[in-house]
């Protein structure tokens, strides 16, 4: 297996639409969740969400547009910002031999959400001629592998919360084993459609609003955490051979050791101790490292309170009494849960995090959990945590959980 680079990153995030202002952000603890403004908002129990800003007349031109749903934008200008800062990652290759991995969970949700409003609400028989080609859950990759010429698998990946680490993962086992030569991977969600809220309202399990500071709602391992708050973006990473890289000179952002799998078999929503568990320990197999090696986490911490007691379970099964050594970080807190893209997020945050020697803050973290223990680097970033290797964990509705094993590039 050879070794595997992450040698370029996109982001469009609640935290901002660069790596620079993503990384400010979430270190400074400043929050991408805000009281929706919007004209359904009063339909709504809890009118929130992290909304990313990108004005998309700016960067597309009006027939991309029509073409595009949300999230297609979202991945086109994350994968194109990786790719620029891959520093010629695409030059004089063999674009058969490089592929695009995708993670998505809800698709176009906004083309279909609109679809349905003209069909039913409207009584109108006018849907838009592309709103099969908008709403499809593949047409973020196939969009990515059109704009750059990429010949070789073009895969998407849909697993729930767990999307893009999955895609994440495959794309590294096929670099790392030889099969291509490189891969833009990650993923992209746009799932605040009305439709959507109202459905994830139903399932109960969104946060409710701070009344005193709405951006302060989503609250991982804290004791009084009331939910989710669900987000938009998307992560592109561009992956390929460390030596092939480092001699073209491009700046190597981080490592990817292994990925670890699991099914909790259990029951569709709610999560396992044991599912979680072993997708933790098959990634530390993957990657041929003992758990003493890891030193640091970043959790799902969806801030739910069947998953943070699970997770935190989790990784005391795994790691023992060393766990309560372990920062944890829960980002999620600041950059709301991107469902599909969510993985992709959390792991170019982990990336940047070891980077610059430093633990992300856990925000929010007011009332501790007698159930949730660990050291979850409450509501200040720290400074000088030199972590070499660190865990990215996600865990989905459905039973996939994935877990991601990266290395600092230093």
């Amino acid at each position: 297996m050879r070794r595997v680079a992450v040698s370029g990153i996109g982001v469009v995030s609640p935290l901002g639409n660069s790596v620079d202002e993503l990384f400010g952000n979430a270190l400074a603890g400043r929050s991408g969740i805000h009281r929706l403004d919007i004209p359904f908002a009063p339909r709504l129990l809890a009118p929130l969400a992290a909304t990313a800003r990108l004005d998309e007349a700016e960067h597309f031109d009006a027939a991309k547009l029509r073409l595009l749903d949300r999230f297609s934008l979202f991945a086109s200008f994350a994968a194109k910002q990786a790719v620029d800062d891959s520093r010629g990652a695409l030059d004089g290759l063999d674009l058969g031999r490089a592929g695009v991995f995708m993670g998505n969970g809800m698709g176009g949700t906004l083309t279909m959400d609109g679809g349905y409003k003209t069909l039913y609400g409207d009584a109108s028989d006018r849907i838009k001629p592309f709103t099969i080609l908008m709403g499809m859950h593949n047409a973020a990759a196939a969009w990515v592998g059109i704009e750059h010429g990429l010949r070789g698998p073009n895969m998407t990946y849909s697993t729930a919360c767990s999307s893009s680490s999955v895609a994440i993962g495959e794309a590294w086992l096929r670099v790392a084993s030889g099969q291509l030569e490189l891969a833009l991977a990650g993923g992209a969600e746009a799932p605040l459609s009305n439709g959507s809220l109202k459905a994830w309202e139903a399932l109960r399990t969104l946060a409710a609003i701070d009344a005193e500071e709405p951006s302060a709602s989503c609250r991982p391992f804290s004791k009084n955490r009331s939910g989710m708050v669900l987000g938009e973006g998307a992560a592109m990473l561009v992956i390929e051979p460390w030596d092939r890289a480092l001699a073209r000179g491009a700046t190597i952002h981080g490592e990817i050791l292994g990925y670890g799998l699991s099914n909790d078999a259990s029951h569709i929503t709610r999560p396992g101790v044991e599912g979680q568990a072993a997708a933790m320990r098959a990634a530390l197999q993957s990657a041929a490292i003992e758990p003493h090696a890891v030193a640091a986490i970043n959790a799902h911490g969806t801030g739910t309170l069947a998953n943070d007691s699970t997770e935190t379970a989790a990784i005391k099964a795994v790691f023992g009494d060393r766990a309560y050594r372990i920062p944890i970080s829960a980002t999620k807190a600041l950059h709301g849960h991107l469902l599909g893209a969510a993985g992709a997020l959390e792991c170019v945050l982990s990336l940047l995090a070891m980077r610059h020697e430093v633990a992300l803050p856990t925000m929010h973290l007011q009332t501790p959990d007698p159930e949730c223990d660990l050291d979850y680097v409450p509501n200040v970033a720290r400074a000088g945590v030199a972590a070499r290797t660190m865990l990215s964990n996600s865990f989905a509705f459905g039973g996939t959980n994935a877990v991601l094993v990266l290395r600092a590039a230093h």
